[in-house]
């Protein structure tokens, strides 16, 4: 047997899975959670060490149900621009700021003034959650912190260093996040100095790997900690929803992976003839598999509206939200009277906008808890819905699209974005696919398959097909020329609410 492990770090906990690579099935998986502190306005906070203590609590019950057998390879995915400064020991000078901390939309804005080819690959600017406006944001707002900073990384390059004692990088969060040149391997200094952090050349990890490439050998320390025998070899990973296109076989161009969580992340690839393709992020070169350029698009709030409006506005327990979502679900989806805009921390595709903010249009004083819900799950799919459409009237057909994803534990969402979406869907029976994605970059990286995309069709995750209601997407279809339409018009007043500077009508 060849049984390897995979490392999920992700806005809400951590995750593992032990997986038997020659049975070709997961042995055994478990989660642990860990805090999050949201501090008004838009900043969002972890710190490091809990994400380790999380994973020292949880691999012993994960190997335990496997039958504790001998790892021979981990890899580890994370949440992207989820940015950590520590000293070159990997010691952490402040909590991680989360991928979804909006504080650096001024220093965003600002490199959409500077003129690259680089940034080509990200639509001529950085995004307000991304690594390098958030470096930027540290030097001019906590400046003794900055002082003190040896490494800035992502929260995947930190985990790694923990296993292994090196600081090394993944191409694709390099790529995608950090403005490096994939097509030449290298960095671009005169980019990070016209940014106003020339500083930031010689913090970044040095070294940057493939998806799949060997790091190096598990410290001993370390694999005592996590309650594991030998030295396993710890194997490069990246973004955690981008390692689920690998698990779900979406490398392919003309194939999605839509992961539907608390944000949600549209990942498809097209061909590398340098197309222009607006509204989402990239085309990233190389970024998840040579000779193609990877598009990520993605809503920044989805499953965190319906949390929010379930449980801190409602007031609600699993019990309550289980009635809820009884009542909402036969509420066709204009019979509402309601209109919601899903901008609750800004828009990532297509208008990308961290300003933008949410919206409940048409609400009167017969309105009650499940029509605003169901509207909130409306404007959710809704806004899913918009990705896929705006990318094909670009040019960007999807024939196949493979969903997971915490929105399986919500049977009225899901339900709602395939009709959105009017088209069979791919339903992932497990809620893995990182993991699946871990088991891919691992095989590589023990050498048994010479490249992800075979061994992405050898270990794929299983998945049902999903048809949908199409007189109901005929109601979608409806609505979304509502949602384009309200969001055309609100949009000034919408980045006023924000506070953003001078966006008052």
């Amino acid at each position: 047997m060849t049984i390897v492990l995979g490392l999920d770090f992700g806005t809400n906990g951590a995750r593992a899975g032990v997986f038997d690579l020659e049975a070709r099935r997961m042995l055994a998986t478990g989660e642990e959670g860990y805090p999050t502190a949201h501090i008004p306005p838009d900043r969002t906070e972890q710190h490091p060490d809990d994400w380790w203590s999380a994973a020292r609590r949880l691999l012993p019950r994960v190997l335990a149900a496997a039958g504790n057998p001998l790892i021979e390879a981990v890899t580890v995915a994370a949440f992207s621009s989820t940015v950590v400064v520590c000293d070159r020991e990997g010691t952490p000078l402040r909590p991680a700021i989360l991928w979804m901390d909006a504080r650096a939309w001024a220093e965003a804005a600002r490199t959409a003034q500077v003129s690259h080819p680089v940034l080509d690959y990200s639509g001529g600017s950085n995004a307000v959650e991304w690594l390098v406006p958030k470096a930027m944001w540290l030097k001019a707002h906590e400046p003794e912190v900055w002082s003190r900073t040896s490494v800035i990384c992502e929260a995947l390059d930190w985990m790694n260093h923990r296993l292994t004692g090196r600081w090394v990088g993944s191409l694709m969060n390099a790529t995608c996040k950090w403005n490096y040149d994939s097509r030449a391997r290298c960095f671009c200094p005169e980019l990070y100095e016209e940014f106003g952090v020339p500083e930031l050349m010689d913090r970044l990890p040095p070294v940057i790997l493939d998806i799949g490439a060997p790091i190096g050998r598990m410290t001993d320390r370390a694999a005592s900690a996590l309650g594991l025998s030998g030295r396993p070899l710890v194997v490069q990973g990246g973004i955690d929803a981008h390692m689920g296109t690998f698990g779900a076989d979406t490398v392919a161009p003309g194939s999605m992976l839509l992961i539907g969580g608390t944000s949600n992340v549209h990942l498809t690839q097209v061909p590398d003839d340098g197309t222009p393709i607006t509204g989402v992020w990239g085309p990233y070169p190389h970024a998840l598999t040579p000779g193609l350029r990877m598009i990520e698009g993605g809503q920044v709030s989805a499953g965190s509206i319906l949390n929010w409006l379930v449980r801190d506005i409602y007031g609600l327990d699993s019990t309550g939200f289980a009635a809820l979502n009884e009542a909402a679900g036969p509420i066709p989806p204009r019979a509402t009277g309601l209109l919601a805009l899903d901008y609750w921390m800004g828009n990532r595709t297509p208008y990308r906008d961290p300003n933008l903010r949410g919206a409940i249009l048409g609400l009167s004083l017969s309105h009650d808890r499940a029509g605003i819900y169901r509207a909130c799950v409306n404007a959710v799919a809704l806004g899913s819905a918009n990705v896929v459409f705006d990318l094909a009237r670009q040019g960007v057909a999807i024939d196949r699209i493979v969903l997971a994803g915490g929105i399986m534990r919500n049977p009225l969402w899901l339900k709602a974005t395939v009709d959105a979406l009017g088209m069979p869907v791919g339903i992932a029976r497990e809620d893995n696919l990182s993991l699946y994605g871990g088991a891919v970059a691992a095989a590589v990286g023990l050498g048994l398959h010479g490249s992800l995309t075979e061994a992405a069709r050898i270990y794929r995750a299983p998945v049902t097909v999903r048809e949908p209601d199409m007189d109901l997407h005929q109601d979608y279809r409806a609505l979304l020329e509502d949602y384009r339409y309200a969001t055309e018009r609100l949009a000034p007043i919408l980045r006023a609410l924000s506070g953003e500077a001078g966006a008052r009508p």
